[in-house]
């Protein structure tokens, strides 16, 4: 299944995506979170079985981040071995692991500012999961497949000078600029979803800049969740965002973003993001309900 949050920011609808049309998942639940992810969610089938969803029109709707705010934004770094060397890096023995907050996250098209001060804002097409039950303590990298409700698009975006260089060793400073996270447009539950065989792109002004795939991943998915359980739990809802291929302007080989750039970023199966950058105060304020 494919569900999404059309509307406004902070009234979005959760709808059920299907081929045949929109339907408006209201009366099963109120948003697309945690507690529909873990409790709510095999009502959907049996609900489209019956005909008492009703349709929804999209068209002229803001497509919204596909979850609702989690409680927590894991991401990997340097998860792929070409992103890492590009980087400057040695390919990590452990996974490493920074946050972004929370309110970071956006709609897939909505606008992005640029952050005062900055001269180095870069792309980063991703991966992410969706957990749909608790993970604390996993026993097993294959257990962790339980965890997993589904996957979707995130552009990780980060300002460079801010992650790197006035950092004070964390990466985070760089990571939590106000719609630093464009989510969406769909969340694709797990049994759709291949997650070690995807393709990942990026453009900017319509130019190529990362091709990969997630087979390239130095740990996958499931070891990703396995691996974070045994120092954090990760409750339903939270978002795991699990790291980038080469093709960034870190790189050197392209430029960094300013007012004006359009990204945007694909992955097959799932969906592809349009973002604009504009100058601060020109964009709606990123987080709440996103």
């Amino acid at each position: 299944m494919r569900f999404a949050r059309l509307g406004p920011q902070g009234s979005e609808i959760p709808v059920l995506v299907t081929e045949e049309a929109h339907y408006d998942l209201r009366p099963i639940t109120a948003d697309i979170d945690g507690e529909f992810l873990e409790h709510r969610q095999g009502e959907v089938a049996a609900a489209l079985a019956a005909g008492t969803l009703e349709t929804i029109d999209p068209a002229g709707l803001r497509i919204g981040a596909p979850i609702a705010r989690p409680t927590a934004i894991v991401c990997v770094g340097m998860n792929y071995a070409a992103h890492a060397a590009e980087s400057g890096s040695a390919p990590p023995e452990l996974p490493v692991i920074f946050f972004k907050h929370p309110n970071t996250l956006g709609g897939p098209d909505d606008a992005v500012e640029i952050p005062r001060g900055s001269e180095k804002t870069d792309w980063e097409v991703e991966l992410a999961l969706v957990i749909g039950k608790r993970a604390s303590y996993l026993d097993s990298v294959a257990e962790a497949a339980d965890h997993i409700a589904g996957y979707t698009v995130v552009d990780d975006l980060s300002e460079r000078t801010f992650q790197l260089e006035v950092s004070g060793g964390q990466w985070s400073k760089g990571k939590c600029s106000p719609g630093f996270s464009p989510t969406g447009p769909v969340l694709v539950t797990a049994d759709e979803v291949d997650a070690g065989n995807l393709r990942l792109r990026s453009w900017v002004n319509g130019e190529p800049r990362q091709d990969s795939v997630t087979a390239d991943m130095i740990f996958d998915t499931r070891y990703i969740v396995w691996h974070l359980s045994q120092f954090m739990a990760l409750e339903p809802g939270d978002l795991v965002i699990t790291g980038t291929p080469q093709g960034v302007a870190l790189s050197g080989r392209f430029p960094y973003l300013s007012a004006g750039d359009v990204v945007e970023v694909e992955i097959e199966g799932i969906g592809r993001q349009r973002h604009a950058f504009v100058e601060v105060g020109s964009a709606p304020m990123a987080g709440g309900a996103a």
